[in-house]
């Protein structure tokens, strides 16, 4: 049996899409409450910064992975136009219904899809960009997910991983007393689930810092990573590109 991790648990490998799945079908209904109260608002900005970075133009075809609510799948496509595409996928489907309903409100009608990052039902070279926001942390197999990426995407095309990161160590002990105090209190208060932001807090401590992320980026294909810290790097945006 091949295990990994669940926040800070120790399961089988086989176990954790429906675990994280799980947490998200439970959370669904009020994540975007609960992203604009643990964030207060910031996370708005970091999306935004992430739209300007991708740098999209008329007629660019874009695949937003762990699209959830569709907050970046909206700004995309008001970006690429009539002749442009987002696909707005995720692994969850109580997430993308959620996602598929507030981008209809917005007039938006975007190929939606459940699909898993591991094994993306794309051509390869098709995008021109590739986004996941905050879903990286949450796959099984990481560097399979980011060479599926590296390969739906176009020679010269740009892959943007905006993920929660490792902390400036002057804010480490203020930023973990609130993940692992505050959080789960808001989670149970909001969306009456203390675990499942729990295990957000958890995942963050597991997932690659800023350097590691970096080094799996490169082994997927990626001739060119970069990142940028925000927040004191309480989040990262990494952008890699496919030479």
């Amino acid at each position: 049996m091949s295990t990994t991790h669940f926040g800070f648990q120790s399961v089988d490998e086989k176990d954790k899409a429906r675990r994280v799945r799980g947490v998200f079908d439970s959370v669904a209904s009020k994540y975007d409450v609960m992203n604009d109260l643990m964030s207060g608002g910031l996370h708005r900005a970091w999306k935004a910064y992430t739209v300007m970075v991708a740098n999209l133009r008329e007629g660019s075809q874009v695949l937003d992975i762990a699209g959830g609510t569709g907050d970046l799948s909206k700004a995309f496509a008001r970006k690429v136009g009539a002749t442009g595409r987002v696909v707005h996928t995720d692994i969850n489907e109580a997430m993308l219904r959620v996602g598929r309903d507030r981008l209809i409100d917005a007039g938006l009608v975007l190929p939606t899809l459940v699909c898993d990052a591991e094994a993306l039902p794309f051509p390869d070279a098709h995008f021109d960009v590739v986004s996941v926001a905050f879903g990286l942390r949450n796959m099984t197999h990481k560097d399979a997910a980011l060479k599926e990426m590296c390969r739906v995407l176009k020679p010269g095309g740009k892959l943007l991983v905006l993920e929660f990161s490792k902390v400036a160590q002057p804010l480490t002990k203020a930023y973990d007393w609130y993940s692992f105090n505050i959080l789960p209190r808001l989670g149970q208060m909001i969306a009456g689930d203390a675990e499942s932001y729990r295990y957000l807090a958890e995942s963050i401590r597991m997932h690659p810092g800023q350097e590691e992320l970096k080094q799996l980026m490169h082994q997927a294909g990626f001739g060119h990573v970069d990142y940028h810290n925000m927040t004191g790097g309480i989040v990262a945006l990494h952008v890699g590109i496919k030479c």
